[in-house]
């Protein structure tokens, strides 16, 4: 049985996918795109963080830690040091438990055991299962035998995803989904790499792949002021997505600044403190871009 790096198993989620559901999110990601709001799902291997409003600055992490005395300070341990293995001692010393280890190995049968907690409200509300994270194309087998677990058991399945990765395995997890939900920030190829880290060619390509195959499809564009909201960036996504005939509607989500508190705790810079979210207003002309194009777009969901 496959085991997977799972950081966080959201359920009652509403926002993942029609009805009530329950996200899965997978760690690792091949992107690195500044606006992220799950930074603790980037990285493909557990992390530490610290959660300061609950620090009772005891010094119990440091006398746990086996690395302390080669640290130049005193005190409550830093997020971050050099000589930290991940051990996971400062975490289980921490009487407060505002050290926390980000990233916990699963076998497919322990994630649907408690994905299946919540049966009936998927029932009642036509409702699932979403894989998230991260990006599920970072563990294409792990996310594959779940899909197939999840369909066994009778639940609809839904893949949250940028779309970078391989064809054959991104392919293979959307023949298992009910529903795609595919992201897309930027259509210029050298504006994607400044602020996603990556081309985006391999993700436009699969998208076109993805349509041939597949009838129920969900666009998704983050809008960030000043970064991506442009009409000319806005209208190229537009017209790009009206030529595919799977695409079932378009959301639009507007940027929120949870990932600021996410990247401190994880002891990180965050590079768009000085972003403000999106307006009513903003929110509108962005909207207007793709109901011009034809599209069934919607702020949010």
């Amino acid at each position: 049985m496959q085991r997977g790096l799972v950081f966080n198993i959201q359920r009652y989620s509403l926002h993942d996918g029609p009805g009530i559901r329950t996200t899965v999110f997978l760690k690792g990601c091949p992107l690195c795109c500044s606006w992220c709001h799950n930074p603790e799902g980037l990285a493909p291997a557990r992390e530490l963080l610290v959660v300061e409003g609950r620090c009772a600055v005891c010094g119990e992490c440091r006398k746990a830690c086996p690395f302390a005395a080669q640290l130049p300070s005193n005190g409550v341990l830093p997020t971050r040091h050099e000589p930290c293995l991940l051990c996971g001692r400062c975490v289980e010393a921490c009487p407060t438990g505002a050290r926390q280890m980000v990233g916990r190995e699963m076998t497919v049968a322990e994630v649907l055991e408690e994905v299946l907690k919540d049966f009936v409200f998927y029932e009642e509300s036509s409702g699932g299962v979403t894989l998230s994270g991260g990006e599920p194309l970072m563990q294409p087998a792990f996310a594959m035998e779940l899909l197939e677990a999840c369909r066994a058991r009778g639940l609809r399945t839904a893949v949250d995803t940028c779309g970078f990765g391989c064809t054959d395995h991104f392919l293979g997890l959307a023949r298992l989904a009910d529903l795609v939900l595919y992201d897309l920030k930027f259509m210029d190829d050298a504006r994607h790499r400044e602020h996603c880290g990556v081309s985006n060619r391999p993700i436009l390509e699969n998208l076109a792949a993805l349509d041939r195959i597949h009838r129920s499809i969900w666009v998704r564009v983050p809008v960030i002021p000043s970064m991506n909201d442009d009409e000319e960036n806005l209208s190229a996504i537009a017209r790009f997505v009206s030529t595919l005939s799977g695409v079932r509607q378009v959301n639009l989500l507007p940027y929120h600044r949870t990932g600021a508190q996410k990247h401190r705790r994880l002891g990180q810079p965050y590079a768009l403190a000085d972003v403000e979210p999106p307006t009513a207003a903003q929110m509108q002309r962005a909207l207007e871009a793709f109901l011009a194009a034809g599209l069934d777009a919607r702020a949010g969901g």
